[in-house]
């Protein structure tokens, strides 16, 4: 398929999806009318709920802004950046937002795309040539019970649309019980001081975890999107996105490493028996690798992450520039792995219930499941990380808000209880 269709079938993909989101919100109470706004005192009850978390030894603090028609409605700071420092929480403080680099990521790619230099149908090997022979892992069970893996030829070359919708079976190997998974854990991929270049070579002698465009299966993609970002652009991937994208928008502490000293004093810490993220592989902060990891090395602030979500709000336009063209942030913000898409989803489909996957983060697309439906609004943007950073965009209330925070073990927890008390202090 070349660029021009796959651009025509993701706009019409598009608006499907439109009519579908008109037609959901009949049926979806959880959706508030556009024009709300927020309550003064049942905002109250948001910093009640986090300073019973402080006291109770679950966190150590966190930040939260809600951001609505241009101008903060709640922007408060709670507890300290770390235990043992006892530093308050600012605007300044550093958080490893690990996931939610993603969509950075992803919105270089579509400016690199918006430009010409790349084409979401471009096959990954045009750029590294080593994914030409890659191959699909598939288990095989003999009568014994003994299982093994056999290895077949893709159906298809992996593209970068693939690695931008997390269907290109590239995967994770620090959860699930799968042979390509173990085969991920298993082969030391983290190992030595290694840039992208070299982890794209690794990643690309692994099987694949199922054939392209077909699964949501959460894993590397966007590692191997920031590697050719690289390619296309002919810098790293932080030059890149310090050049286009971080400076331009004022996002002055969003890098990968925090080397000034200085600075490193302003990096926020878990509490001491709450460190392990559980994601395979954790480098220091405070300590410069060769490795810029696309998929989950940046680190921010609330200062530079508000600029970011305030330019999504805005349709990718921040002060006056544009970002992204408005076919490019229609793209990335509708749903691409919906029910007509082929793409199927299993236990770990992490967007959610009620959510599809544009180019970079979830899409909520209707209620869900759940009764009574989840908070939030149709249309509605999203991605956390596994520190319990956690953003959301809400263009139909002109609202975002953004937490961060480090806890892996009570973020999935504090995020939909955070959401759901941000909602419901919304009225007509």
């Amino acid at each position: 398929m070349n660029s021009r269709h796959m651009a025509r079938s993701l706009i019409s993909g598009a608006l499907l999806t439109l009519a579908a989101l008109s037609s959901a919100g009949a049926e979806g109470t959880f959706d508030i009318p556009a024009g709300a706004h927020f309550n003064p005192q049942k905002l109250e009850r948001i910093g009640d709920y986090f300073r019973d978390q402080i006291a109770n030894g679950k966190i150590p603090g966190a930040v939260l802004l809600i951001s609505q028609h241009g101008k903060p409605v709640y922007h408060e700071f709670f507890g300290v950046q770390d235990v043992v420092s006892k530093k308050p929480m600012t605007d300044d403080t550093i958080f490893r937002i690990f996931s939610m680099t993603k969509p950075i990521t992803s919105v270089a790619a579509m400016m690199l795309i918006d430009e010409g230099k790349l084409k979401l149908d471009d096959p990954v090997a045009k750029y590294i040539p080593s994914f030409a022979k890659v191959k699909v892992g598939v288990e095989k069970q003999a009568e014994n019970g003994e299982k093994s893996l056999e290895l077949v030829p893709v159906d298809r070359p992996i593209t970068v649309f693939d690695l931008m919708t997390q269907t290109s079976g590239i995967t994770y190997g620090f959860y699930g019980g799968s042979l390509v998974r173990k085969a991920y854990a298993n082969a030391k991929i983290y190992d030595g001081d290694f840039d992208n270049a070299e982890f794209a070579e690794r990643i690309a002698q692994l099987p694949l975890a199922e054939q392209p465009g077909t699964l949501w299966d959460y894993g590397h993609s966007t590692d191997i999107l920031g590697r050719i970002i690289e390619i296309v652009s002919g810098k790293s991937l932080f030059q890149f996105e310090k050049e286009k994208l971080l400076d331009p928008l004022g996002m002055t502490e969003t890098t990968f490493y925090v080397t000034d000293p200085a600075k490193q004093k302003l990096i926020a810490l878990p509490m001491p028996n709450d460190s392990d993220f559980r994601v395979g592989f954790v480098s220091s902060a405070s300590v410069a690798m060769k490795w810029e990891s696309g998929g989950g090395g940046m680190v921010t602030s609330m200062a530079d992450f508000a600029r970011f979500s305030k330019m999504l709000l805005d349709g990718g336009k921040f002060d006056g520039k544009q970002y992204l063209s408005p076919k490019a942030f229609e793209m990335m913000t509708s749903d691409h792995v919906g029910p007509d898409s082929g793409v199927k989803r299993d236990y770990f489909y992490f967007p959610g219930d009620g959510f599809g996957f544009g180019l970079g983060f979830g899409v909520r697309t209707n209620p869900g499941n759940a009764k009574p439906p989840p908070a939030g609004s149709l249309g509605e943007l999203k991605w956390d990380g596994a520190s319990g950073c956690y953003f959301v965009i809400d263009r139909k209330q002109d609202m975002f808000f953004v937490l961060l925070e480090q806890t892996p073990s009570e973020r999935q927890k504090i995020q939909p209880a955070v959401k759901k008390m941000i909602y419901e202090a919304m009225e007509n």
